[in-house]
């Protein structure tokens, strides 16, 4: 399996956010590039973020995507959802912020466990995030 291979899986249970971070897993070792700690925090942003999409979100998908840009190999997962949006990205991302019972550690805390991450969202319409994992 090697660069340009892609996945979507659907996000509406518990179940489902295990299916796709266990893939994720799977594909970076399958890459043998990824050390340990470099997957367990592609693993831990896809579980926070696949949870986003399905307790905040009402459910959606997420893509997986492996990527060769530079002579560097790359994941990344992109998480899309038609759910409520967020009103305030920048309030959202600050840590301790939660509209649920959670830490509030999701995207802030995303965010500092991959390489590149993008979020865009519009209020009733839903929300995209896209993190990316480079060695």
């Amino acid at each position: 399996m090697g660069p340009g291979r892609t996945e979507t899986f659907p996000l509406r249970t518990d179940e489902d956010v295990l299916r796709v971070r266990q893939t994720v897993r799977i594909w970076m070792v399958e890459q043998r590039t990824f050390s340990l700690v470099e997957q367990t925090k592609m693993v831990t942003a896809t579980s926070e973020l696949g949870r986003n999409v399905v307790v905040h979100g009402g459910g959606g998908t997420a893509r997986l995507e492996l990527l060769s840009e530079g002579g560097r190999l790359g994941i990344r997962v992109t998480f899309q959802d038609q759910g409520p949006g967020i009103a305030s990205i920048e309030q959202a991302s600050r840590d301790g912020f939660t509209t649920g019972d959670g830490l509030g550690l999701g995207l802030g805390g995303s965010k500092r466990l991959v390489d590149d991450f993008e979020i865009a969202s519009e209020v009733g319409k839903g929300t995209r995030v896209t993190i990316t994992k480079w060695k």
